[in-house]
């Protein structure tokens, strides 16, 4: 019995879920979990379906969706279950987020392949290899930030990678590398967006008194920290706690939020529609 997940988008019109449905029937599938939503000012429809069925490959099942679906003109794709998303993660010098989705893989809490991390720095390849996980040191600097990114595209082209993770990555991905990987590419914001832009944002918070701090994962654009939000958290602090309890807690926030984001897009659980996402719960 094979299990697969089909997600869809397209303009909102009359029996979509109808020719989604006999689709799965004819290829002997039984539906197992089906969330859908269309936007009201985009008029964009979108829809996840995951069913099991015992008959045809994954090439042949899509090939009945895609005839049954064509007159809508659909972005659709169907992944079989048993066939993990896969991602690239980057990394600087701060190991929490790292840590936490090593951890969860480790558990099988984490449905995603990580064949590769990639990092600016080496500080980190202890971690990383003692996970059994290949470790790219790819030193960055003003002159040669497209060097390194050629080999991130080397890497993402070997591993068929689907998303690139930006795990506390302490560098800015050049604008042609966030158009090209849009929608691929997540990162981890120290900080409950909108907020404190820039640098220490935690001493922002703290000098303006604030209640709640947080952070926010949201896919890469070319706008810095303005890309659409997947995750969000947040924790409710006091005037007694210092700098350093912010900076703690922070982190701890930051890697659960991460690791929260990376369960939704290994299940295809997140949906882009415009600049902002739709996200079917688990």
């Amino acid at each position: 019995m094979a299990i697969f997940i089909m997600t869809l988008r397209c303009a909102d019109q009359p029996g979509i879920v109808l020719a989604t449905s006999s689709a799965i029937v004819s290829v002997g599938g039984n539906i197992l979990e089906n969330d859908q939503f269309t936007d009201p000012t985009t008029g964009t429809f979108v829809m996840r379906t995951r069913f099991e069925t015992t008959v045809g490959t994954q090439p042949e099942v899509l090939a009945v969706l895609e005839d049954h679906l064509s007159r809508f003109a659909p972005t659709l794709s169907l992944r079989d279950e048993n066939t993990p998303r896969r991602a690239l993660l980057a990394v600087s010098k701060y190991d929490h987020c790292l840590a936490e989705i090593l951890y969860r893989k480790s558990q099988g809490d984490l449905p995603l392949d990580i064949p590769a991390v990639v990092s600016n720095h080496d500080d980190l390849r202890g971690m990383v290899e003692e996970a059994g996980i290949p470790f790219h040191f790819v030193p960055v600097t003003a002159d040669t930030k497209i060097e390194a990114e050629a080999t991130w595209r080397g890497l993402i082209a070997e591993h068929d990678i689907d998303y690139v993770v930006l795990a506390r990555y302490m560098q800015v991905m050049s604008a042609d590398f966030c158009q090209d990987f849009s929608g691929r590419t997540i990162n981890i914001h120290h900080s409950f967006l909108p907020g404190f832009k820039g640098a220490r944002p935690y001493h922002q918070a703290h000098a303006r008194g604030v209640k709640l701090i947080g952070a926010t994962a949201h896919f890469v654009t070319a706008d810095l920290d303005e890309g659409p939000i997947i995750e969000q958290d947040v924790v409710r602090v006091s005037h007694a706690r210092t700098v350093d309890d912010f900076v703690a807690l922070g982190r701890d926030v930051e890697r659960t939020v991460l690791a929260r984001a990376l369960h939704l897009v290994a299940e295809d659980r997140v949906a882009l529609v415009g600049q902002r996402t739709v996200i079917f719960s688990q």
